[in-house]
């Protein structure tokens, strides 16, 4: 795991735009402008590669693999792989679960069986025989009255 110096990533700091040589952006607006700069230099997008490690380091095609191999942020993911394949986080996935499902009573085949044949129709109920339910329940405060009837109207009530 390689030290870091923590000038290195003062937000402040400017880098230079790999785009246009004139421009010096600030390290926290970076990653906004070469996304920017990249539609305004398309010729230049072009000739540039990024590297796998970091998005923010453009480098000329040719020299992709020499960043690669002395790149700064290759060590944050070095670290990362090592870690994941040390087995802690494996050991974690692959530990056995002892919840267990409380018992249930239901029987829904038993129950489907000893329920007459009849479809199930909104405002009827089935308790032996198919009745409609006497009045409906108002559950609203006395100073509130239910509407007389429903703005919309159903294709089957015609």
């Amino acid at each position: 795991w390689k030290k870091f110096s923590l000038a290195s990533y003062d937000p402040e700091r400017l880098i230079q735009c790999p785009y246009d040589k004139q421009h010096q952006i600030r390290a926290c607006r970076f990653p906004y402008h070469l996304v920017k700069c990249r539609k305004s230099h398309p010729e230049v997008a072009k000739l540039l590669a990024t590297c796998p490690f970091n998005a923010r380091h453009l480098v000329p095609q040719a020299d992709l693999g020499d960043h690669i191999s002395k790149c700064r942020d290759k060590g944050f993911i070095e670290h990362d792989i090592a870690y994941c394949s040390s087995g802690f986080q494996r050991d974690e996935v692959n530990a056995v679960s002892t919840w267990q499902a409380p018992p249930c009573d239901e029987d829904w085949e038993t129950e489907l069986l000893e329920q007459p044949n009849s479809p199930f129709v909104w405002g009827m109920t089935n308790s032996g025989i198919n009745s409609v339910t006497s009045g409906q329940k108002n559950y609203l405060p006395s100073s509130v009255r239910a509407p007389e009837s429903s703005p919309y109207t159903a294709s089957w009530k015609d």
